[in-house]
């Protein structure tokens, strides 16, 4: 019975100390920090660019203020430290609440800073932070600063940390000439046997100062706007090339990240007459290793639709279908083997297809690896196969060009 009591009596002090809010934290005392930009200043110090989210704005849209004045839906801060912790606690002089980086989803890195000095020490601090989320999207500013990326105030999406992830969320389903990585994603990069990785490049198109305007959203063509921009190529953390066009896209097909695209084919002397919709698509990596040689196979499979014929086609013929599917692995084909030349050239493997062979052929990996990035890449001997296949013709099944050539 005195067991029972005891045993009572701890329950009911538990429930006393564990049930209050001593950890809670009021939305008034907080400083959201959608977005964080970093640059390096002329003098050496890490410069940091936050975007706060103004809660009453964003919620009811941009409110009327005295005079009926507008109020936008972010508000900027800026400081500068001799490291990253030092300057978001020296921000703390300007804003009147904590600063709350819990929900912070984008990370803006400035172009200078990434040539010059690397993603390193930025990866050290931001990882270490217990509060940072490792799940937040990576950009690098492609020919800007980080800063005017941050501050630009953008038509739609209100937050404008929201808009570069959505961009670049439609440009890899849509285009396939980006892709959406996360700190954590990037850090595993940079880790990899060739410590090669490839980061998102963001771009602001238009004027920087007109581009923190309200001016900026109160156009049906806003004067600036940001645009996803290539990929930027990271060796040991820092910047050392941009991939644009097919090269990008090429990347980012062998790297599996592709979700769709549109390829465009000649078709009877005429220039990219077809353009095919991909729908699904499938890469795999495999290695071996020869006589001490390593050997990597790249095969890439891929259905679509046909959306759009400039030319009179008669897709009603199996024989005429396979000619397009044939058409279209060449086109893929040359687009991955650009891609991979173009790395080898730079001595990036970007594709991870150092990690491949470490995995699949780990004793070997062991004699490849002191020499990897500059002997073996290089002229690594690389096999693509492709698979394209046309499953849908869309709501046409006969060409409308063809019908009006019968008539005429």
């Amino acid at each position: 019975m005195k067991r029972k009591g005891a045993f009572l009596l701890l329950l009911m002090t538990m429930a006393v100390l564990l049930s209050s809010c001593w950890s809670k934290k009021e939305l008034t005392d907080l400083a959201i920090v959608a977005a964080m930009g970093v640059d390096k200043t002329k003098s050496g110090k890490y410069h940091l660019t936050l975007q706060i989210i103004n809660p009453g704005n964003v919620a009811g849209g941009m409110q009327g203020g005295v005079g009926g004045a507008q109020s936008p839906p972010i508000t900027i801060y800026s400081a500068s430290g001799d490291n990253i912790v030092e300057a978001s606690r020296s921000a703390s002089s300007e804003i009147s609440r904590r600063l709350y980086y819990a929900h912070t989803n984008l990370i803006v890195v400035g172009e200078k800073l990434a040539k010059e000095e690397g993603l390193n020490v930025l990866v050290d601090a931001l990882d270490r932070d217990p509060e940072f989320r490792n799940t937040a999207v990576m950009v690098i500013a492609n020919h800007s600063t980080a800063a005017d990326l941050v501050k630009t105030l953008t038509p739609v999406d209100k937050i404008p940390a929201n808009r570069v992830l959505k961009t670049l969320e439609s440009t890899q389903r849509r285009w396939g000439e980006s892709v959406k990585l996360s700190l954590q994603e990037v850090v595993k990069g940079l880790e990899s046997p060739g410590e090669e990785t490839v980061v998102p490049g963001f771009r602001l198109v238009g004027n920087h100062e007109k581009a923190q305007r309200l001016e900026n959203l109160q156009q049906s063509t806003p004067a600036s706007t940001l645009r996803a921009s290539g990929l930027a190529v990271l060796r040991k953390g820092k910047l050392i090339d941009w991939l644009y066009g097919g090269t990008a896209r090429g990347t980012v097909w062998i790297l599996d990240e592709i979700q769709g695209t549109d390829i465009n084919i000649d078709w009877d002397g005429k220039k990219e007459a077809i353009a095919y919709q991909t729908v699904r698509q499938k890469t795999s990596v495999s290695a071996q290793v020869k006589n001490g040689q390593p050997h990597i196979s790249v095969h890439a499979r891929v259905e679509g639709d046909i959306g759009e014929m400039e030319v009179p086609v008669d897709i009603t013929n199996p024989k005429v279908i396979t000619k397009i599917e044939q058409s279209l692995r060449k086109e893929i084909k040359k687009e991955l083997k650009k891609s991979i030349e173009h790395a080898q050239k730079e001595k990036a493997d970007i594709f991870g297809f150092g990690e491949v062979i470490h995995r699949s052929r780990s004793n070997q990996w062991k004699k490849i690896k002191p020499k990897w990035s500059d002997v073996y890449f290089p002229k690594l001997n690389v096999d693509v196969t492709v698979e394209a296949y046309v499953r849908r013709t869309g709501l046409r099944n006969k060409s409308y060009l063809s019908g009006l050539k019968e008539n005429q």
